[in-house]
Formats: structure tokens, sequence, C-alpha cells
């Protein structure tokens, strides 16, 4: 046993105290439920994450529970008490004192630290790849880290070998002197050898989940590192070959013509004689009129190809607009209408955050007593319940995770199509978790773009087409091989305890290659505690997805979360069938989290289904990841629980339409905290909308003409019937994008 402990690594060893400043060690009561209360359990933080047992004996075989103080939420009750809330779960902690207590906070927060500092550049906030001085850094470290957790499964996996074989051996020895007088002796050696080997066993295991552990918290950074180095150098490429183009060119006219090209001038020499004479002839080359203008790349300097000198000079940038990084010192005789040279810009940095939301408190129920049953789009609501969004940009929103849809794009089985599909109408969801604010209800003709060609390949397009009930049409085109759109119309009503918000609507998804059509709707979102307690969001229903042109479906199940059930909360399942109804995939997950899929092998009929049904089982292969959430920003509790993305969505941005969401005063105002002004501006546009409405009433009754939604008719969208599902829906009539770039908005209703 002595040779085990010296053996073994250190950080392995059940019940010792681990070396570092990143380890702490403790009991600490955890509320288990009402019946038992509180319970002393055995917490143990390590390589950031907090896990319990019941016992120090127990961490050689077993863990509770375990969760990532790197996404948690640390707050600090009275009398000892502590919540720790991540991912769903929540734990409710308390010490025995207040010193103890804070001690255990300190360690939490410093461990929160250093896991936040690890994967700092796994966050989505930009396009700007980490530096390369600190992200070699941290890449050593990681990898220091790794190395001595191969050393550890190293040394744990002699010793299994060599406890193995010595309880192999004593094992044939007890079979030899069964009957014996030394049989006692022989079984009391056998089961300290067999103890030894559980032992080691238990440290190989436990080395493992910190190998793992460490591997997984960091495969997010080099993905995104990876992906980076693969962008530039496919930026790099590009770059290359239109400058290779441009040269060659410019060759071939001087060869075929060289007396159209070439010229003498002559500078002026100064009287002291001092100019070069290298200066008195230059060659002039005009730039080819098929060679690209412009060309982006992402670095730290401009070039520039001036069309006198011919020469490609490296610039530090100059001014920076809202937008771009560009030079201001090009030289005055070069006509920037015609642009006669070749700039390669920088690409542009999104902002990582917004102004802290202010503490305003304000009784909800005291507005909402007297509209029960009421529709919440009619209901005069103070900016106070709002977020610093709109219902437009929510719904663009849904393009969070859309490499899933870029990877769909690729497949060539569509069955694993169908999976990718199924993640990403969960994924739209993960946003919400804790975001019980409601958007601003968009005004009638508000528009809203995202324009992120450069950094996804996609461009959106969102109008609110109705206003009573509202309703909003979405048109998404890829240039990685795939079409989305949708039309939404949200119903929402007040029942006392809880809001409910049911959207009515199909989104559709075509991918151009295969001209796979999938169709889906979106379930029912609630939000509770409304009367009394914290505000808390649910998803529930069902979603049905289907591939209209193999006939491919996927059924999943939003599970309501019920107190009483022993069900992971915000559970999502489903089951892939192919055209015959032969289940292919289970997926499985929660919607605030991940989504796995599993290929089926086999099937077989079980009992215990309700109504006296059969239940199937199903074998699957190994889970394979679909799609895991991204961490939320920094502070983001303090900045309305905004993703990454969700903080762009209301970034300033030069040339959009004066429809859009971004430009409206009372969204940007409680944006930047002025909530008074904001609910002024509210207030302001609420009530211009009525009079318009009215407006519209009155023409569409003196001419007898009944028009689409009282009167209007959407600038950019037009009612169709779908080719494939035969529903009337509003689809993209085109023209936005080209009146962008034209910057003649003339046709646009000023809303604000």
């Amino acid at each position: 046993m002595n040779e085990l402990v010296k053996s073994l690594p250190s950080p392995t060893l059940p019940g010792l105290l681990l070396p570092g400043a990143d380890t702490y060690k403790g009991w600490l009561f955890k509320w288990t439920n009402y019946l038992k209360g509180y319970q002393r359990r055995w917490f143990v933080l390590s390589n950031g994450l907090l896990s319990y047992y019941r016992t120090q004996a127990e961490m050689a075989y077993t863990c509770r529970g375990t969760i990532p103080v790197a996404t948690a939420h640390i707050e600090v009750g009275d009398t000892c008490h502590l919540v720790l809330t991540s991912g769903g779960r929540n734990y409710h902690l308390k010490a025995t004192s207040e010193g103890e207590c804070q001690q255990w906070v300190s360690a939490l927060q410093q461990a929160k630290a250093n896991a936040n500092l690890l994967m700092h550049h796994s966050d989505d906030s930009g396009d700007e790849g980490p530096e390369p001085q600190e992200d070699r850094a941290l890449t050593q470290g990681v990898l220091k880290s790794l190395a001595s957790k191969l050393d550890d499964l190293s040394t744990c996996n002699e010793l299994i070998g060599k406890h193995g074989a010595a309880l192999q051996r004593s094992l044939s020895e007890l079979e030899d002197l069964r009957g014996s007088a030394d049989s006692t002796d022989r079984v009391k050696s056998v089961n300290e050898r067999a103890t030894l080997f559980r032992i080691t066993s238990n440290a190989m295991i436990n080395a493992c989940r910190d190998f793992l552990d460490v591997a997984d918290s960091n495969s997010r950074r080099w993905q995104k590192a990876l992906q980076y180095e693969r962008e530039q150098r496919h930026h790099l490429e590009e770059t290359i070959e239109q400058l290779a183009k441009q040269h060659n060119s410019l060759e071939r006219a001087w060869r075929e013509n060289p007396s159209s090209y070439t010229g003498k001038t002559h500078q002026p020499r100064s009287q002291e004689g001092d100019a070069s004479d290298e200066n008195d002839e230059a060659e002039f080359f005009d730039a080819m009129e098929d060679s690209p203008a412009f060309i982006t790349v992402t670095t730290s300097a401009m070039l520039f190809f001036h069309r006198r000198s011919g020469s490609i000079q490296s610039m530090m940038s100059g001014g920076v607009s809202n937008d771009w990084t560009h030079n201001e010192n090009v030289s005055p005789n070069c006509n920037c209408s015609q642009p006669s040279g070749l700039f390669i810009f920088l690409r542009r940095t999104r902002r990582s955050r917004i102004p802290d939301k202010p503490n305003y408190s304000l009784n909800l129920w005291s507005i909402m007593k007297n509209c029960i049953g009421k529709d919440l789009s009619k209901i005069p609501m103070p900016v106070n319940f709002n977020e610093p969004l709109s219902m437009l940009q929510r719904l663009t929103e849904d393009l969070e995770y859309s490499e899933l849809l870029d990877r769909a794009a690729r497949c060539d089985s569509s069955l694993e199509q169908m999976c990718l599909v199924a993640a990403f109408s969960v994924s739209s969801y993960s946003t919400t978790v804790h975001r019980t604010a409601k958007p601003f209800n968009p005004l009638l003709g508000e528009t809203y773009e995202l324009d992120r060609l450069e950094e996804y390949g996609y461009r959106s397009i969102c109008e609110q087409v109705s206003h009573h009930p509202p309703a909003a049409a979405h048109h998404v085109t890829s240039q990685r091989g795939w079409t989305l759109w949708q039309h939404i119309t949200i119903d929402s009503k007040f029942r006392g305890k809880y809001i409910s918000v049911v959207p009515f609507g199909n989104i559709h998804l075509q991918f151009h290659s295969s001209g796979n059509h999938y169709v889906w709707s979106k379930v029912t979102s609630t939000v509770h505690n409304i009367i009394v307690g914290k505000l808390w969001i649910d998803q529930s229903g069902d979603i049905d997805i289907v591939n209209t042109r193999t006939k491919d479906t996927c059924h999943l199940k939003f599970s309501p979360y019920s107190y009483f059930s022993r069900e992971v909360p915000r559970k999502v399942t489903g089951v892939i069938e192919n055209r015959e109804g032969t289940a292919s995939y289970i997926l499985s997950g929660t919607w605030d989290d991940k989504m796995e899929s599993a290929k089926i092998v086999d099937s077989s009929q079980g009992c215990g289904g309700s109504e006296g049904k059969q239940k199937t089982v199903y074998q699957t292969r190994q889970p394979k990841l679909l799609w895991k959430k991204y961490p939320l920003p920094d502070n983001a509790e303090n900045m309305h629980f905004f993703s990454s993305l969700a903080l762009t969505l209301n970034e300033p941005e030069e040339g959009v339409a004066p429809t859009d969401s971004r430009l409206r005063p009372d969204q940007r105002l409680m944006e930047a905290g002025l909530w008074e002004e904001a609910n002024s501006q509210k207030q302001r546009l609420e009530e211009s909308q009525r009079l318009e409405r009215k407006r519209r009433e009155a023409q569409a009754t003196q001419t007898s003409c009944v028009l689409h939604f009282n009167g209007y008719n959407p600038l950019w969208f037009e009612k169709r019937t779908d080719e494939t599902t035969r529903e009337s829906t509003y689809m993209y009539r085109g023209g936005y994008w080209e009146t962008k770039d034209r910057q003649d908005w003339s046709q646009c209703p000023q809303i604000f």
C-alpha cells in the first residue's frame, strides 16, 4: 500500500488536500429536497470544476455532481448561504460560519477568473485572431498540463498492470491451496492486492477525467485558432492570386504596345541640384479594367497599389471610420470616384459589450393585473420590461449557430443532414434561458438587416408585415449553400401566473446542391412567476421537421419543466425516420446546452409504455455531439444576458434603410440607460403608429379598397403560395440589397 501511495500522482489520491492554488476542499451543506433539507457533503474545487461527494472516501469511485465555475453565476445570500447557477443546475450551499463562507466565495471567484482567462479566446466576440504571444503562452501552459496528465496516466497504467498480475498470481495460489491451513493468510493477501488494484483503477479513472476536462476546456479555443489560421491563409491566397493576375495583365499589355504605356516626365530640379537622376524617367502603367479594385484581408497594415508608380507600398492605417479601416494619405491626384489602385482594407471589429443595465425597480403585477387574458402586443408596457432589441432582431438571432447549416450543406446523407437541421432548430432557443425581458414590438414597416457576408457568408433581411396580429417575414441567403425563410405570427397571452408566447407559421430551409427542402415550426415559450418569485422561462411542445423532397421526418419533443420530475430540466429528445418510417437516429440533449445524435443499429419492443402500449427500445452506437452552446460573454448578467451575436445586433451601421431597427430612438435610448427618455419616445412612436393606421383605414374605406393588413403592403416581401407546402406565406420579393447599393431609400416610409 505504501508503494502505491508513493507511486501515484498526488492529484489523484482520495482524501488528501491537492497541491496548487487552484484547488480547494472542504465540507459544505447542500440543499437536497424539502424532505431532507440541507445535507453535509464533501466539496472539491479543482481545474475549474466544483464536484461534491457524500464522504471523502467516495472520491475514489464516484462523484455525485459537478458544475463548471467558468460559466457559473455566484450569488452570496444571508447567514452563510451561497448559490451557484450554471447550465440549468443550481447548487444551494451553506457554510458553518461566515469566515468559511467567505473563503469558499473567494476560492470560487478565483477559480472562475482563472477558467475564464483560459477560455478567453474561445468566445465568438470578434473576428480578429488572438495575439500570438498571449496565445502561445496559453497553449504552452495547456500542453504542459496535458503532458503532466499523460505522465499520471502512464504511471497508473504501469501500476494497474503490476497489481493486476499480482492479483492474478494470488488467485491462482488460492485455488491451489484450497482447504489448506494457509488459506486464511492467502485470502488476506488476495484481499489486500485486490484493494490495491481497485485504488489504482480509481486513480486511473480520475486521471483520465482530469485529462479529458483539460482537453475539453481548451478544444473550443484550439478550434477557433485553427479556423482563424485557415481563414487567414484563404484570404492571403486570394490576395496573392489577384495580385498575380494584375501583374500578368499589366506585363502583357506593356508587351503588346509599350509606347502607349511608357512616357517621360521631367521633375523640376531644385536650384541646389539635389534631385535624384532616377526620378527623371518614370513608367506609367494604367490598371486593367478587368482587375479588381478592392481586396479585403485581415492584417494590421494596408497595401496600396498606386497606378502611377506601379509599386506596392505598405502603409499603416490612417483614420478609422465606423465600419472599416482606411488610408488618409492617398495622393490627391488619385480619382476616388473611379478607383485607380488596389486597396486592401482591414476587416471590421464588432463590439463586445454594451452599457450595463440600470437597476430600476418596478412592480410588474401592478401593470399586468388588469390585463389578464389580453394580447400582450396591445398592452402599453414601459421599457423597464424590455430588452434593447426588437422582435426582428430576436428573429435574426436564430442564426447564432449558422455554422450548423454550413456543415449540413456539405452532407451527402440526407439523414445526417436532418440531424444537423434538427440541432439548428433547437439551438435557436439556447439564447433565451436567461432572457425573460420582452423585445420591442416592431412598428409596421420596420426592417432589420444583418450583413455577415465577410464573417459567415450570409445576408439576412426582416420586415414587419403586420401589426395586429404582429407578424414578421424573414429571408436569409448564404453563399455556403443554403437559403432560409420564414413568416412568423406571434400570439401572446397573459394568464395571471405566467405569460405564454405561441408562434404560428413555418420555417423553410433549402440546400442549393441537393435541393432538400425542410419545413418546421416553433414551440411555445412560457415565462413563469409573474406574480411572485424569480422570473424563469421554459420551452415546451413538439417540432416536426419534414424533408419535402425525400420525405424524411424528425420528431422533437421539448419536455416542460416539472418540479416533481426526475428528468433533466429543459430536456429535448427526438427520432429521425426515413420515408419508410424506419428510425435511423436518436437525438437527445437540452435546449440550453447541447444536442447529440446516435445512429440506431437495432430496435426491439419493450414493456412499460403508457396506455398499455409497448415501448420501442433502441440499440445505438456511441452518440456524437452535434451542437454545444457558446459560453456567454463576461459580465453578461449586466448586459441583459446577451450572447456575443446579440451584443452586435443593435450596433450602429452606416447605409442601412431608414426603417432599420437600429435607428429606433426609444430602443437606442434604452440601450444607453436613459429609460425615462426611452419611455417618452416609445409613447410618441406608438401614438404616431395609431394615427397612421386610422389614416389608412379611412383611406381604404373611401376608395372601397380592401388591402392586406388594413391597407398596408410590405415593401420587401409579398404574399405568395409556397409551391412545396401550398401554404400562403410572405416571401422575399427582392431588391433590398440592390437598393442599399444605390442608397436610394426614397420609397421607405418615415416611421421613426
